[in-house]
């Protein structure tokens, strides 16, 4: 049997505080958030690109996991990461490992969200 080849879909992490979350992935970073089926937790989804979605999934009880390194982490691709890191700073987004040279040239730099999360920023 042949099956259909992969392609990525989305990325689910879990919040604790729903509200700030949506605030920092869609006023900080600036993604759209979409709609999102009625399910029967709290939540909420962003559009990452045409066919991608981050989904937060909430529940203020839950003791998030997270690696506390960078080893798990996702990233998000700017234009400007010098104009952007720029951005970060004016609205108080701590800068954790500040822009640096990947081996195959490209720049990068590395916030938290408000959970803890890595969050990679790339230039394209």
């Amino acid at each position: 049997m042949e099956i259909d080849q992969l392609t990525f879909d989305h990325y689910s992490i879990a919040v604790k505080d729903l509200d700030k979350s949506c605030r920092f992935y869609a006023e900080i970073l600036g993604l759209n958030k979409i709609n999102r089926p009625d399910f029967d937790f709290e939540g909420a989804w962003f559009s990452i690109g045409e066919y991608h979605s981050l989904h937060l999934i909430s529940d203020e009880n839950t003791e998030v996991q997270f690696s506390g390194t960078r080893q798990l982490h996702f990233a998000f691709a700017v234009k400007d990461i010098l104009n952007f890191r720029t951005y970060l700073l004016s609205k108080n987004i701590e800068i954790v490992k500040d822009i640096k040279s990947r081996p195959d040239g490209m720049l990068q730099l590395f916030i938290r969200d408000p959970d803890g999360y890595f969050v990679e920023i790339t230039s394209l």
